[in-house]
Parts: C-alpha cells; sequence; structure tokens
C-alpha cells in the first residue's frame, strides 16, 4: 500500500489531472444527450448544434472536439438509424427488391416506382458521403465551439424561411393523399444531386440534415409531407454509414469510460426518434419549416447572446 502511494505521489500534475481534463460523460447526461440526438435528429433543428450548445448552457465539463464525445454519438446515431429502419422497414424492402429488380434487368422502368425511388436515394446520397469523408475532420475543431453551433443554428433557421419563401409551389389540399413514394420517385437526378449535396452542409454543427433535405424538396416542388418522408429515407443509409465506421472506436480504447453511458443514450435516443418521426410525418400534412425556422433563429440569437456576455 505504501509503495502504491509513493508511486501515485510520483506521477506528474498532468497525469494525475487527466481523468478531469477528459471530462467524462455521466449517465445523467447521456439520458439528455440522447433525448435531444433523439428529438433534434428528425426534427430540422440540428441534432449536432443542441448537442454542442446545450452542454455549454448547462455548464457540463464536455470537450466536443474530443475523441470520447464523438464516439459517445456513435450510439446515438446508430440508434436513431435503427428506428428509422423500423418506421420504413416495408419501403427498405421494396426499395432494395426495385434496386436489385433494375440491376438485373439492366433497365430503369419508367413505371417501376420502387426501382426509381431506390435510385433516386442512392443518387441523393452519394455526394453527402463523399462530402463527409472528404470534410469531417477539418470541421471537427467546430464542434468545441458552442458560440459556432449558436451561429450556424441562425443561419439553419435563415435557410428554413428560405425555403419557404422559393419553394416551387405552395401547399395544397390533401397533398398527403395517394402515392407519396411516386412523387418522390418523380424527382430528377440533378434534383437529387443537389439536395444530396445540400445535406453535407450538416457537417457544421447547428445545420440540420433534414432541414436542409426537407428544403431542397420544397424547392423541386414536393409538398412538406413527402419532403419530410424523403428527407428520412435518405439520411437512414447515410447515419448508418457515419455510425458503422465509428463503431469501432466504441468498441475499441476509445470508447473506454464511455460505452454505457452512450449505450443508454442510445436507448433515449431510439425512444424518441420513434416518437419524434411520428409526429413530424402527422405534423408536415397541414404544416410548414416555418415554425422551425424561426426556433431556430430565436435559440441561436439567444445562446449567442449569452456566449457573448459571458454565460
Amino acid at each position: 500500500m505504501d509503495a502504491t502511494l509513493r508511486m501515485l505521489r510520483a506521477l506528474p500534475p498532468r497525469t494525475v489531472c487527466l481523468r478531469a481534463v477528459h471530462g467524462p460523460i455521466s449517465y445523467f447526461q447521456a439520458v439528455i444527450l440522447g433525448i435531444i440526438q433523439g428529438v433534434a435528429e428528425p426534427f430540422p433543428i440540428s441534432s449536432l448544434g443542441h448537442s454542442v450548445v446545450l452542454p455549454h448552457l448547462f455548464g457540463w465539463n464536455i470537450h466536443q472536439n474530443e475523441k470520447y464525445f464523438l464516439t459517445f454519438l456513435v450510439g446515438t446515431h446508430i440508434a436513431t438509424a435503427l428506428v428509422l429502419l423500423f418506421l420504413f422497414g416495408r419501403e427498405w424492402v421494396k426499395i432494395v427488391k426495385g434496386i436489385v429488380r433494375s440491376i438485373v434487368r439492366r433497365e430503369l422502368a419508367s413505371d417501376d416506382i420502387d426501382a426509381r425511388l431506390g435510385w433516386v436515394i442512392v443518387v441523393g446520397t452519394i455526394p453527402a458521403g463523399i462530402i463527409g469523408l472528404a470534410l469531417e475532420k477539418p470541421l471537427r475543431t467546430l464542434f468545441a465551439s458552442a458560440s459556432f453551433a449558436a451561429a450556424f443554428l441562425i443561419v439553419n433557421g435563415l435557410a428554413l424561411l428560405f425555403f419557404e419563401r422559393l419553394r416551387k409551389r405552395p401547399p395544397r389540399p390533401g397533398d398527403y393523399r395517394g402515392d407519396s413514394d411516386a412523387r418522390i420517385a418523380a424527382v430528377g437526378w440533378r434534383q437529387a444531386i443537389a439536395i444530396g449535396t445540400a445535406q453535407a452542409a450538416a457537417l457544421l454543427p447547428g445545420i440540420s440534415r433534414e432541414g436542409f433535405a426537407m428544403g431542397g424538396g420544397l424547392l423541386v416542388g414536393l409538398s412538406n409531407e413527402d419532403a419530410a418522408r424523403y428527407s428520412f429515407l435518405l439520411a437512414t443509409p447515410i447515419i448508418f454509414a457515419a455510425g458503422f465506421l465509428k463503431l469501432p472506436e466504441l468498441l475499441g480504447p476509445t470508447g473506454n469510460g464511455v460505452r454505457g453511458q452512450a449505450l443508454v443514450a442510445a436507448l433515449c435516443a431510439g425512444v424518441t426518434t420513434f416518437f419524434a418521426v411520428k409526429f413530424l410525418l402527422r405534423f408536415f400534412k397541414t404544416n410548414r419549416l416555418t415554425v422551425f425556422g424561426v426556433y431556430c433563429v430565436l435559440f441561436g440569437l439567444a445562446c449567442t447572446l449569452t456566449f457573448a456576455l459571458g454565460g
């Protein structure tokens, strides 16, 4: 025992303080962050932006640019993707069959809605994936800045208001009736690429992946409900890919000290994602992005002022 105490006293101060600097995530914080992810990911308000801003507002000792925090978020993102896959399971079965069918036949029939929908999703996913792999590390340093995240929340809100202002057509009664998949499948290839590219803006904390995908859908003529459905379908493979690429880190040494918290957060994120998506699909049958745009602008401004005043 005496030898152990002497060894601990001999450790450099930096080594002794390592645990405090690391800022481990508590289980209470994990629950809150999981709920934030589950609500803010499907809602067009940026889950990453809120995950960066709120811990700072709460005074939590969490460093969002550290590997342990990004590794922790892996669990919540995988949970969100699994819930989206479950909610749209029937669509995904038809989509996969449609893609395989078009490959086997070496043609994309104009009346094969499932195949066309599948390729519209594939085309929209590719640019977001490429840009994400290329720019994730350069943009990671922004994750530590709550001020940046608050500013981008304002940008996100203004963008949502902009999308509604310049949408191709106004909402019409009964927009949500009929075959939603057929309407989404009619999106052009260039339009799908543009929408997928716009999603890459979500690498910036405060910019919403779903918000920009939905906004792109409005600009090409989709209704709010169809745009929301397309954004959820488009987000599923992207979130899955990003999550599973980081999964080895969660299971490896980087995940030490946060794996249990990540599991708790994932469970909370899964439950809240389920109800959030159900709510949004009903909400957008008769409502617009405007309320989320106003929220992001006001919340971003409030956070910016708080941080500027030293809060």
